[in-house]
């Protein structure tokens, strides 16, 4: 009973932690900035931080199944 609610946050972290990340690299391969009004170096890095750690939590929340 209690894996149903674990799977659908792992899947909700995973899909946003993939997106980000996804979205992060296609921006920096174009020259685009991440954020606007932002250094492109902070902003990349932030977003790639809190893409990873969504992953993490993702891979954290199947893991406690």
């Amino acid at each position: 009973m209690e894996s149903g609610p674990a799977i659908f946050v792992g899947v909700v972290f995973a899909l946003f932690g993939g997106g980000l990340l996804l979205w992060t690299a296609r921006r920096l391969r174009r020259g685009e900035p991440v954020a606007q009004g932002v250094r492109p170096v902070m902003s990349a890095t932030l977003a790639s931080v809190v893409a990873v750690t969504a992953l993490a939590l993702g891979a954290w929340c199947f893991a406690q199944l």
